[in-house]
Formats: C-alpha cells, sequence, structure tokens
C-alpha cells in the first residue's frame, strides 16, 4: 500500500543511555524548525550505559508550513510497522526495533551502527555469549526497505566526534527527510557544544553514505594462526621471544587443530606473568591431552585453564590500568586533541581478600583466617579514587602491578591452584568412563568468575560440585549400570544452577551506583582539559 504523502514523517530512534539519543533528537527536531517544517518529538529515557535502553520518537511534516493551513495532528508514539526511519546507535538497539515489528518491508528506512556495546546478559555468559549478528543483519534484509549499516563509533573515532553526529549525517544523505543538509548543520551551530567536532562527524556520515557504505558486508576472512603469531609476539616486547619458543614448542608436541587455542593461551599466560607459568600451563594440558587423542577434550580444558590461570587479581589490575595503550584508547575515546591534557580517575573498591590475597601465603593465611571468622558473610571494602594522570597516583598503580613475582607464592594463587588441581583431576577421571561427561566436566571450570563475594560463592560451589555431587553421581551411574548419560546431564544442569546464581548476582552489583571490586568492576573516567 503507498504511502499518503500527507502523513507526517515517521523516526524512531534507539539509543543507549550517555550515546547522545537525546541530542540527536535535538539536531532533527531543530533541522525541521530550521527548514519551516512543524514537528514533534517524545522520548522515553531508559537507565545509563548497557543496562537499558532510550527511545525517542519524531513525526515531521511532509510539507512546510503554509499560512492559514490547520495544524497536523501527531502521534506520540510509534506503532508497529508505520516507522519510515529507525535509526540504532548500537546493533542490538536495531535488533532489539526490528523484533517490536516497527518495521516494515515497504516502507522502513533502517539507519544502524554495527558496532556492539555487550548487554549484561551476554557479558555474563560463559564462553560465546554475544548473540549472533548474522541474525539481525537477516531480519534487517527482510524486514526493511533499506538498511544503511556502518561502524559509527569507528568513523566517530576517525572524525574525532561522536556517533549521534555522523548518524545524522547519514540521515542527512540518504534524503530520506524533506530538509536540506545546511538545516542539520545549522542545528548543530545553534546547539553550540562541541560544534567543529560534531559537525567534522556529521561530515564523515555524509561522506560514508554517498561513497556506499555497507549494507551487508561480506564477512572478514579468519586469519590463520602463523599470520596471528608474529602479531602476538610483538605485541609482548621482550617477552615475546619466550612466548614463540614455548608456541614452537606446543606445535611440535600437538596437533595442528590445537595450535591457535594453545598458541593464544601462551600469549595470554606469558603477559599474565612470565614463561614459567606458561609451561604449567602446558603440563597440565599435556596430561588432558594424553587420554585425548582426538583433541576435542584438550581444546576446551586449554580454553578454561587459560582463562581461570589468569584470573585477575589486584596486581593484574594495576597492570592493566597503568599500560599506555589503556590511556590511547581513553584520549582517542573522549576525542583529545593533540596538546590538549587527558585525566583520569579510576574508581577501584577491593575488599580484604583481594588485598591480603597477594600476600605470600604464609602471611596472609593468619589474616584470612582472623578476617573470614570476623566477617563470615563477606569482607568489607576499600574505596579508592586514584588519579592516574598524575605522577603519585600513576605510581601508586604501577608499582602495585609490578608486584607479578609474589602471584606464584601468595595466598590467592594458592587457593586458585588448589581448586584447579581438584578440577583436572576430576577431567581425569571422567574421560576414564565417557568422552561427554569429560566435557562438561572440563565446562564446569565457567563458573569461577567474577570478583569479590560473587566469586568466592562459585568457588566453593564448584568446590561441593567436585568433591560431592560428582563423584555421588558417577556411584549411581555405576550401580545403575546405564551409561553416562544421567551423570552428564547432572554436571549440565549443576552449571547453569551455578551460573544463574552468577547472573543473578552480577545483576544486582550493576544496578549498584557504587563501584565493586578491583577488577572487571572498577569504573574509569576520562576527560580532557583545553
Amino acid at each position: 500500500m503507498p504511502r499518503d504523502p500527507r502523513r507526517p514523517l515517521s523516526i524512531l530512534i534507539a539509543a543507549l543511555g550517555g550515546q547522545g539519543g537525546g541530542v540527536l533528537t535535538e539536531w532533527i527536531v531543530a533541522a525541521a524548525d530550521q527548514a519551516g517544517h512543524a514537528v514533534q518529538s517524545t522520548s522515553i529515557p531508559g537507565v545509563a550505559q548497557r543496562t537499558g535502553a532510550t527511545t525517542y520518537y519524531i513525526e515531521i511534516a511532509p510539507q512546510p508550513r503554509e499560512a492559514g493551513a490547520p495544524d497536523l495532528v501527531f502521534s506520540l508514539y510509534p506503532t508497529p510497522g508505520d516507522v519510515d526511519v529507525i535509526i540504532a546507535s548500537e546493533w542490538l538497539e536495531a535488533g532489539r526495533t526490528l523484533e517490536l515489528d516497527y518495521a516494515s518491508p515497504e516502507r522502513t528506512l533502517l539507519i544502524a551502527s554495527t558496532h556492539r556495546l555487550y548487554a549484561i546478559g551476554e557479558k555474563s555468559v560463559p564462553g560465546d555469549g554475544v548473540f549472533p549478528a548474522a541474525r539481525i543483519r537477516e531480519a534487517a534484509r527482510a524486514l526493511t526497505r533499506q538498511a544503511v549499516t556502518f561502524d559509527a563509533r569507528a568513523a566517530a573515532r576517525r572524525a574525532q566526534s561522536e556517533v549521534n553526529a555522523v548518524i545524522l549525517g547519514a540521515l542527512s544523505a540518504t534524503r530520506v527527510l524533506p530538509l536540506p543538509g545546511s538545516a542539520f548543520e545549522a542545528a548543530i551551530g545553534e546547539g553550540g557544544v562541541a560544534v567543529e567536532r560534531n559537525l567534522a562527524g556529521f561530515k564523515a556520515g555524509r561522506e560514508l553514505v554517498e561513497l556506499g557504505v555497507e549494507t551487508a558486508g561480506p564477512p572478514r576472512p579468519r586469519r590463520p594462526w602463523t599470520a596471528l603469531r608474529g602479531e602476538r609476539a610483538a605485541a609482548l616486547g621482550r617477552r615475546g621471544r619466550d612466548f614463540l619458543a614455548l608456541a614452537a614448542r606446543a606445535e611440535r608436541e600437538f596437533p595442528e587443530h590445537l595450535h591457535e587455542t594453545l598458541g593464544e593461551a601462551l600469549a595470554r599466560l606469558v603477559d599474565y606473568q612470565d614463561a614459567r607459568y606458561a609451561e604449567r600451563f602446558l603440563e597440565r594440558v599435556r596430561a588432558i591431552h594424553a587420554v585425548d587423542p582426538e583433541g576435542r577434550l584438550t581444546r576446551a580444558f586449554a580454553r578454561r585453564l587459560a582463562v581461570w590461570m589468569t584470573y585477575e587479581d589486584a596486581i593484574r589490575v594495576a597492570d592493566l590500568k597503568t599500560r599506555r595503550g589503556r590511556f590511547e584508547r581513553i584520549g582517542r575515546e573522549n576525542a583529545a586533541k593533540e596538546g590538549s591534557t587527558l585525566v583520569v580517575t579510576d574508581y577501584l573498591k577491593p575488599d580484604l581478600d583481594e588485598i591480603y590475597g597477594i600476600l605470600p601465603a604464609a602471611l596472609a593465611r593468619p589474616v584470612a583466617r582472623w578476617a573470614e571468622r570476623r566477617w563470615p558473610r563477606g569482607r568489607p571494602s576499600l574505596a579508592q579514587h586514584v588519579r592516574t594522570t598524575t605522577v603519585l597516583g600513576f605510581l601508586r598503580v604501577w608499582l602495585l602491578g609490578r608486584l607479578r613475582a609474589l602471584r606464584p607464592q601468595s595466598l590467592r594463587y594458592e587457593r586458585e591452584a588448589a581448586l584447579m588441581d581438584r578440577w583436572e583431576r576430576a577431567v581425569r577421571e571422567a574421560a576414564a568412563l565417557d568422552c561427554g561427561l569429560a566435557l562438561e566436566v572440563a565446562e564446569m571450570a565457567s563458573v569461577v568468575k567474577g570478583y569479590g563475594e560473587v566469586r568466592r560463592r562459585l568457588f566453593r560451589g564448584l568446590g561441593h560440585f567436585l568433591d560431592e555431587t560428582l563423584p555421588a553421581a558417577v556411584a549411581e551411574d555405576r550401580r545403575a549400570g546405564a551409561g553416562h548419560q544421567r551423570c552428564t546431564a547432572i554436571v549440565r544442569a549443576r552449571r547453569l544452577a551455578l551460573l544463574t546464581e552468577e547472573q543473578e548476582s552480577h545483576l544486582r552489583l550493576d544496578a549498584s551506583a557504587a563501584p565493586s571490586g578491583s577488577g572487571r568492576s572498577s569504573r574509569e573516567a576520562g576527560r580532557t582539559r583545553q
């Protein structure tokens, strides 16, 4: 059915809190005013960052105002299947609007950025919990008249601008709205905030569409490990030679289909600690490979072990926060101009376990026993705001990151390694019974994640599973004499139960305004001073 030319043009903007969706809406409304069109906008605010979405809706009269003409009646909210333009400032937000049936194959133009800001549910799932981008791309092809998709974040960084300005330029270039480009530029000027940067982003977005941006984008070919190996060595600097020697040894000992998995793990471990620490990893993998000629179990075990052995203690967090690349990334993300001063404040909140956990085990054990008796339901934390772009603030964190030599003797490592040993032993015993069972037991290591009390509870849960649940299930299967399908199902169910507990805890933590933990929970704030 053809569109009634008298009806207002409708625009639905799906964004995340903090992405500038409100400013984008203001620009479009101001541009319509500049061109003499009646316009109305409404919004439904969400919560900050990736924990919630924000929706904006705009209707614009298709013709400029005429003297004496009756006022148009605008809608306050979009109707499914009746939206002319959908704008999504992030790829999953595009999928959200498509899922809600706002798009129409006959009339809807989709303008979406393909970059991702992962949802809590994606980040908390062990392994790869990311929603498949290909499914959104297929839906965009099937459910819209035209889809203009590109990485607006990358374009914004190149232009030292913001995603919303780039998307505004793309919208202008499609000419779906009866508004000239000069009206959008005037709207940016009227805003009076970072005008030069926003105009640069607007121009970049226009050029992308005019030059022909990707609308489907074939997947990038997978690069072979032989090409990636040199890059990993170069990134390790002086430790690159140790990594190459270990990688060469692994490639001689293990079949080719394991080379990339083991190589990536070794690069991660050398960067985290040293070559000797990476050799311990290879020793554990050899023991599993000896009972797994096909290599399926070995790959799963190696992936889980590498992540576990690089747990984020206070030393690791401090090391990562004082690397040059981190400050360069924050500067790019904040579009810091050359010559400006970058100010970065890190919000840290380690608890007592994380503090005494980095001490040598002999010294830390008495402290740990006292603290665990004193605070059995969770130890208190020490909130800190450290400005890591000052000399004293940087040195304070940098010196902590240089204590990696203490890690193999620390109380934290002693406890982590003890549970790793019990898990490895359980994987070997399960492999002697059934390969499928062994794979499920290997995947149980995925529950050991997080920080603070969440990690400690999951740690205890895995210990209870290894010491009691798994042996009891194996014994029951042996008495029944019916294979190990029941035991495999029990392992899978227990893993899912622990993961559900972990996800719920992370949701509670992320909903809190105060930062928690010294690892992934610590926040960073960057700003520039001219």
